[in-house]
């Protein structure tokens, strides 16, 4: 059982704070058996005031933090000589300088403030909501800000923009932790997108489509069920009955990629699902994922998440079954 701490500060806000409980309490083992436990605290144990109208009740004090495995920090919109001065209150202090080493630290949009503030993210990359990215990167320069992506995860710390961004964030550690089988059963009971990769865009200028004009939604959706051919900017194109140039223009307005950036993403996410349900030979992934070959494969998935198709099926499958 992991154990993940959340750490409710004053003005702490609601939708974030619950993410962590929402997403990991999801995740089962085949038996049905809770994967993680989730625990909630504020620095005195006491209620804490939320950024909406009323206070959180929280039965732990920050001691919690110094046992558990995983610390998430979500947003607050009270941080105070945090954000003005960059400057850690001694109480909170205590408590991170409290937790294990090798404990894994999270931090949700504007809980990026706190991390950086308490040194964990000098020579680091970090993300935040594109909205304070910058004061972040000014207050704190020796940490590496960048504004543009939906994740940034650096081994033991890891940071997300702002609100549903910590979405992906938690699916994200859930799939370190356990495979795409099991996110992917999270997403569905959550009734969230699967799978948006960490250096998606944060801001799209124009995400919803003018209702005067055709949407790429149902091309996307013949697309995903046709991964394993040999797909072209033209058929996704003819299928949306656009221009090649038009459609390339409202897909990205819509979906903040290219057609092939994204084609790619959802075909890593295909074979990596093989690589852990089956006991297929990797050409034979990489055949049924549209990669074609092996060798495009290992390329593909090795630039999506730094391994080889062999060392990936061994982390997550380390028993093998039939298919």
């Amino acid at each position: 059982m992991h154990r993940v701490g959340v750490l409710a500060l004053d003005g702490v806000v609601p939708f974030e704070l619950g993410i962590p409980g929402r997403i990991f309490n999801a995740a089962r083992d085949g038996e049905g058996n809770p994967l993680y436990s989730v625990t909630t605290c504020s620095l005195d144990g006491g209620p804490v005031r939320a950024e909406a109208d009323y206070d959180l009740a929280v039965s732990h004090d920050a001691s919690l933090l110094a046992t558990v495995d995983t610390v998430v920090v979500p947003p607050s919109h009270r941080l105070g000589p945090i954000r003005e001065e960059g400057r850690l209150p001694d109480p909170l202090r205590r408590a991170l300088a409290a937790i294990r080493p090798g404990t894994r630290i999270v931090a949700i949009c504007t809980g990026t403030y706190v991390l950086a503030a308490a040194g964990l993210l000098d020579g680091r990359p970090a993300t935040t909501h594109w909205r304070e990215a910058d004061r972040l990167q000014r207050m704190f320069t020796a940490t590496r800000i960048d504004p543009d992506v939906l994740y940034v995860d650096d081994g033991d710390v890891l940071t997300s923009a702002g609100v549903a961004a910590g979405i992906d964030l938690c699916l994200h550690l859930v799939r370190l932790d356990h495979g795409s089988h099991i996110a992917n059963e999270v997403a569905r009971s959550c009734v969230v997108p699967p799978w948006r990769d960490g250096g998606q865009a944060q801001y799209i200028q124009r995400p919803v489509p003018d209702p005067a004009v055709g949407s790429t939604a149902a091309t996307r959706a013949w697309a995903m069920q046709r991964l394993a051919e040999p797909l072209t900017l033209s058929d996704f194109a003819a299928h949306a009955a656009m221009s090649v140039r038009t459609f390339s223009r409202r897909f990205r307005d819509e979906v903040g990629s290219t057609p092939g950036q994204w084609l790619t993403r959802q075909r890593v996410d295909l074979a990596r699902h093989f690589l852990e349900t089956t006991d297929w030979p990797i050409d034979l992934v990489a055949h049924r994922a549209g990669f074609g070959t092996g060798t495009s494969l290992r390329q593909h998935l090795h630039t999506a998440i730094g391994v080889s198709p062999q060392a990936y099926r061994r982390t997550f499958r380390p028993q093998p079954t039939a298919a």
